[in-house]
């Protein structure tokens, strides 16, 4: 009984979690785990505590195997990358005959090479307004803007996460973009 429900939990949310640890593991992280072994890690982890995910039914059981998957991300990079071993910051790709022959180039450091300062400013400043801004506004609306953006859910999805209709999904959404622009433009009006 318990294996087939973490069998059904698991194969509904295994995407989205395949998303969310590609998007946060850490780069230096990725060179010896990858986002698979990340979702396994959480799948497991999750096995361990099954009263967690059937006590708590006012959360939505894909916040949980969310917050299983940030658990599992940190432990790991303490595994790795903050212990007293052998430094991962340290490590160097070495390509095998599999691979390439051309070099892997990170191109966002190329590009952020190529930035020049005032732009680079620029680009901090809009963040740290946008993130005050994200700080003013209500939980659902954080809440509804970061599955949608950041967690790459669609609209039904959100709605079966939140436990809504989809169109009350939709119409959160939309007012939480609405919010977020009016107080975008507020903050825009009154700038130099």
């Amino acid at each position: 009984m318990q294996d087939e429900w973490a069998q059904t939990l698991f194969s509904r949310h295994r995407a989205q979690l395949l998303v969310l640890a590609q998007r946060h593991l850490n780069p230096v992280l990725a060179r010896r785990v990858t986002a698979e072994d990340v979702v396994q890690e959480t799948f497991l982890a999750a096995c361990k505590r099954p009263q967690y995910f059937l006590t708590h039914t006012d959360v939505p059981e894909f916040f949980k195997l969310r917050t299983v998957l940030f658990q599992t991300l940190a432990g790991l990079q303490r595994k790795h990358l903050e212990s007293q071993k052998r430094d991962a910051y340290k490590e160097i790709y070495v390509a095998d005959g599999t691979t390439m022959s051309v070099p892997q180039l990170n191109w966002d450091k190329f590009a952020d090479g190529m930035t020049g300062p005032l732009s680079r400013l620029a680009r901090q400043d809009r963040q740290a307004h946008l993130l005050q801004i994200l700080e003013t506004l209500p939980e659902n609306d954080r809440q509804i803007l970061q599955m949608r953006h950041f967690d790459n859910l669609s609209n039904t999805q959100c709605a079966e996460a939140l436990h809504i209709a989809p169109k009350a999904a939709s119409i959160r959404y939309v007012r939480a973009l609405t919010r977020l622009k009016n107080k975008l433009e507020e903050i825009t009006e009154f700038r130099p």
